[in-house]
């Protein structure tokens, strides 16, 4: 867009120089009216200048570049067959005989996705499907973060170009993924060592990769994807834990019944043996609690066939 609008204001200029140097000139004229050369060799001139500041436009246009902020160029002479990096900011690059290609050296994203909408192919199912160590397939959602080496950017070039993500990224993650995944159980990705795989995932795909200049910032699992029967399997497995969750306290509350009822019956056999030790030792003690339990309108008993007992006499001295 520069470029055009430099172009025009140049051939603006051209054409009111031009103007006005023919308005300027002296034309002369032989005895029919027609110009002769002074007056055209002025208009030819003006015309030369104005080609001259167009050639001078173009040149311009095409050798000074523009790197924006975070990215760098990569200038290939062909001439001398040799590579120049070009830093952000404005750059020279000879005309007609360079080549050059823009690199993004942020913070990248490339997302591997089951999720329509997500990711670098947003239009399929992208989720990195392996076999676990028991041969089951789990899907893997996973987003890495990487950024290019300044240092190395030309060798990338030169060895790989511009789609190193499709050529390198993408590949090497999905290696490193089939590898990591074989060597756990199912239930390991589904829960108790995400962590510890994710770890793994990481450190395998910097060591792939990070030796070709691409420096890998983190790989993150969005999510674990299961089959369809897998599923089930998993939510039946869950239905059946907590059914017996469920009897296990059922039968741990019996059984603390149970033994609460045992002890309660040890307690009042002790208790009985006490009472028991207690009137061996004192037999008319109970005859006291019973005639203590009687009613008050109650004053004589035979308690055999030779003994009555006077109780009011007896009652009167507990009053006493």
């Amino acid at each position: 867009m520069a470029g055009l609008v430099l172009f025009l204001v140049v051939i603006t200029v051209a054409l009111a120089v031009w103007r006005s140097v023919s308005r300027r000139a002296v034309h002369v004229h032989d005895g029919e009216g027609h110009p002769l050369v002074p007056g055209m060799a002025l208009g030819a001139r003006a015309i030369g200048i104005a080609a001259g500041l167009l050639v001078l436009l173009l040149i311009l246009t095409t050798s000074i570049r523009v790197v924006p902020v975070g990215h760098a160029l990569v200038i290939f002479n062909t001439v001398t067959k040799s590579f120049r990096l070009g830093r952000q900011g404005i750059t020279f690059v000879p005309p007609f005989i360079s080549v050059t290609q823009d690199y993004d050296l942020r913070r990248l994203e490339y997302t591997m996705s089951g999720v329509s909408g997500e990711g670098r192919k947003s239009d399929i199912d992208d989720s990195l499907w392996s076999p676990t160590q028991e041969g089951l397939q789990v899907g893997i959602d996973l987003t890495i973060w990487h950024h290019l080496d300044l240092e190395r950017l030309i060798a990338i070039h030169q060895k790989i170009g511009p789609d190193y993500e499709e050529k390198i990224i993408r590949p090497a993650v999905r290696s490193v993924i089939r590898l990591v995944i074989s060597e756990y159980a199912v239930m390991d990705v589904y829960s108790s060592k995400r962590a510890l795989i994710q770890d793994e995932i990481n450190r395998k795909t910097k060591a792939l990769i990070e030796k070709d200049g691409f420096i890998v910032d983190e790989v993150v699992l969005r999510d674990v994807r299961f089959t369809p029967e897998f599923t089930k399997a998993i939510e039946a497995k869950q239905i059946a834990q907590q059914s017996a969750e469920q009897m296990r306290y059922t039968l741990e509350k019996e059984q603390k019944e149970a033994e609460r009822k045992v002890i309660e019956a040890q307690g009042r056999a002790n208790a009985i043996q006490i009472i028991n030790k207690a009137l061996a030792q004192n037999p008319n003690y109970i005859k006291y609690l019973y005639v203590d339990k009687l009613s008050d309108k109650i004053s004589v008993i035979i308690s055999d066939q030779n003994t009555i007992m006077d109780l009011k006499g007896v009652l009167g001295e507990r009053g006493r």
